[in-house]
């Protein structure tokens, strides 16, 4: 029974971070579903409901290199601004593989931009804080 509680505690280590949070502005409920990997992060932002909306992917430079972060659309093209511009900043600040998608349903993708950033702040900020709160 030791054994097993090790492997299981050993298995926790490695295992993927998730956060969730909302932010309601103008009536409208803001979504985040934030997945942190090894070597990648997902965030799902949604207008509502947790949706797969357009689905893009961004990888960072390596250190030595200098250069903007690469991104491109996988899913998707009706909010390509929004997602490559929020996986680049993902990848950008984790310094991993960062992929964002983004639905919508009432508002435009413009109006949106700003909520989800504050959205999405707030998840990097809350996931942070574990990290500290860990060490």
């Amino acid at each position: 029974m030791e054994n097993w509680d090790k492997a299981l505690e050993a298995a926790k280590i490695g295992r993927a971070k998730v956060i969730k949070e909302e932010l309601l502005e103008k009536n409208t409920l803001f979504l985040a579903v934030y997945v942190e990997a090894k070597n990648c992060c997902l965030v799902l932002l949604s207008e509502n409901v947790d949706k797969l909306g357009t689905l893009a992917i961004a990888v960072p430079k390596p250190k030595d290199l200098l250069g903007p972060v690469s991104s491109s659309v996988l899913v998707g093209d009706k909010y390509a601004i929004s997602s490559r511009m929020f996986a680049e900043y993902v990848a950008s600040k984790k310094g991993k593989i960062g992929m964002v998608s983004v639905y919508l349903e009432k508002l435009s993708e413009m109006e949106a931009q700003t909520y989800f950033m504050r959205l999405l702040e707030k998840v990097l900020q809350k996931e942070s804080g574990k990290e500290a709160e860990k060490i």
